[in-house]
């Protein structure tokens, strides 16, 4: 009977090697494929301009180029306007507590 026992002994111990080989097998799987997968985004990642390098290139093209919305003006289109955005002339006559 003993005999017996051995034998199932070992098919246990087959069934449970061929059980961690299976996973063995399916996370190495796993790992190449991620493997794979990083690799192709590191050559895209390779491939694509540095970010500063087109941020500079913008700022430039944003400076350069005149806003199309905005007009186009040299000099105050109303030189009354001005009074507005500069501030009081002398502080004694402004009652105004921000200025």
């Amino acid at each position: 009977m003993q005999s017996g026992n051995g034998v199932e002994a070992e098919s246990v111990a087959a069934a449970t090697d061929m059980r961690g080989k299976h996973w063995i097998s399916a996370e190495l799987k796993r790992l190449e494929q991620e493997t794979r997968f990083l690799e192709e985004e590191l050559e895209q990642l390779e491939k694509m301009d540095n970010a500063s390098a087109s941020c500079k290139e913008m700022l430039s093209n944003v400076r350069t180029r005149p806003d199309p919305l905005l007009p186009l003006t040299l000099g105050p289109m109303n030189p009354i306007w001005d009074r507005w955005f500069e501030g009081p002339q002398n502080s004694s006559g402004c009652r105004c507590p921000i200025l």
